[in-house]
């Protein structure tokens, strides 16, 4: 065991703001009404979606915010770590797999950022087609019903997190919009 002088525990405020992220992201709703692919890939990309949603926020706020912000990032890091360690993949493997989850994470983070200041929404939905539904079964209609439905959802998550405080994530606090239903994510 490594002693706690050489090694940073999370703290319980970082730790809460993940956790809520990770409960969102597996948010039975999201697969269910919106088809995001229930597996391994499909539930990466939800967690890196709500990461960068977060993170968006975070980097508004002051330097303490930038910092719970690094940390939130750390956290994420450390998450998809152990993760690919109970996955099986061995000390030897893990820098390469974790350089493609750091590939993945920036290049997606940067796809949505741009997305999001865009004022429509076409560019969302072509970076959640793109990655959400990669390795989707749908195609054509279906596909885009579902891909502008995550959309709206994107965007009300969006919004939400910028309506609250960031004295709240200081506390560990966040919340985001339940998934709705097709007909009133398209109304």
């Amino acid at each position: 065991m490594i002693p706690p002088l050489f090694r940073r525990a999370p703290s319980s405020t970082i730790a809460s703001l993940y956790g809520a992220i990770v409960a969102q992201a597996r948010e039975p709703r999201l697969y269910e009404l919106y088809a995001v692919p229930d597996t391994v890939l499909g539930r990466f990309d939800m967690v890196l979606l709500h990461v960068v949603l977060v993170l968006r926020r975070l980097r508004e706020g002051e330097a303490g915010d930038r910092a719970r912000a690094q940390a939130l990032f750390d956290a994420f890091c450390r998450d998809m770590d152990h993760n690919l360690r109970e996955m099986g993949i061995s000390d030897q493997g893990l820098p390469r797999h974790m350089r493609r989850v750091g590939e993945a994470f920036y290049g997606r983070a940067q796809a949505y950022e741009a997305a999001l200041a865009a004022s429509d929404d076409a560019a969302l939905s072509e970076a959640l087609a793109r990655n959400v539904f990669a390795g989707s079964a749908l195609d054509g209609a279906a596909r885009d019903t579902f891909v502008a439905a995550l959309s709206t959802y994107v965007r009300q998550a969006a919004a939400v997190l910028a309506a609250q405080p960031l004295e709240a994530f200081a506390q560990g606090a966040v919340t985001f919009p339940q998934p709705e239903p097709l007909r009133a994510a398209a109304e």
